[in-house]
């Protein structure tokens, strides 16, 4: 048509316009800022495809979310036994910990994405996995996301435990809440260090932040995306133990397979 004939000349000039303006943006992006963290602006007006199937509308369709949840294995982090209700009958003195599965496959897409091509997105769908993984706890619950270290804050433009924990206590409402409690104390880097490594910087790592006071009748809730060696959990664990919390559980995105 006549319209179309008439606005399509300048959309094509537009389209350039932008992609050269994107190329400068990105090129001017310090070092320590991942280009992924700057998003095309055709990401902003192109739908979703799902990271499963490749289907268009949300980046994890519900068929996808179906699927994972089908095949979850709720193992202990520990010694990966299948465990009931959260508990390890071979550590049953371990916290109640909830684990989506094992990093493999999906999981795995979705983990690195999200961690590596600051995919925001995508913590909407792993909050909602995580709702139908955790069991719904009655009375105050308070979920503590990890610590990230300011480094990869940087990288990805967001603290990616912080973010899906967010958006799991907006999933589960009045009585959830998110909080910092646990703040690090150092910032080294745990990827790619041995498990001997890990163990050594989890002990310590964390401490509890300043005038934080624990109530024994709240339940906390330890969140990370992936449990490697556990040593940063069981110090966060010890931790909270020690200043006096008595309801505590564990809940993880994934299950490292080089345990």
């Amino acid at each position: 048509s006549l319209f179309v004939r008439a606005i399509f000349p300048p959309l094509i000039l537009l389209c350039f316009i932008i992609t050269y303006l994107y190329s400068k943006i990105k090129s001017n992006v310090p070092n320590y800022v991942k280009n992924t963290t700057i998003l095309s602006p055709f990401d902003l007006i192109a739908p979703h495809s799902c990271r499963g199937c490749g289907s268009m509308g949300n980046i994890l369709c519900n068929r996808c979310k179906k699927h994972i949840l089908s095949v979850h294995k709720n193992l202990c982090p520990i010694c990966k036994a299948p465990n009931t209700n959260g508990i390890c009958h071979n550590h049953s003195q371990f916290p109640p910990c909830f684990i989506i599965n094992e990093r493999t496959d999906l999981i795995d897409v979705l983990l690195h994405e999200f961690k590596y091509s600051s995919i925001r997105s995508l913590a909407k769908p792993l909050a909602e996995l995580l709702d139908e993984t955790i069991p719904l706890f009655t009375g105050q619950t308070t979920i503590i996301p990890l610590p990230t270290i300011s480094k990869h804050i940087h990288q990805r433009g967001f603290d990616h435990t912080y973010l899906i924990a967010k958006k799991l206590a907006k999933i589960r409402k009045s009585n959830y809440r998110v909080a910092k409690l646990i703040i690090r104390q150092n910032n080294t880097v745990q990827v790619g260090a041995t498990r001997n490594t890990r163990i050594s910087q989890a002990k310590k790592a964390y401490s509890l932040s300043k005038n934080v006071k624990i109530n024994p009748d709240t339940t906390y809730i330890l969140f990370d995306d992936v449990w490697t060696t556990g040593a940063s959990m069981q110090s966060a664990v010890s931790l909270l133990q020690k200043a006096g919390a008595q309801k505590i559980a564990i809940a993880l995105i994934a299950l490292s397979r080089i345990n």
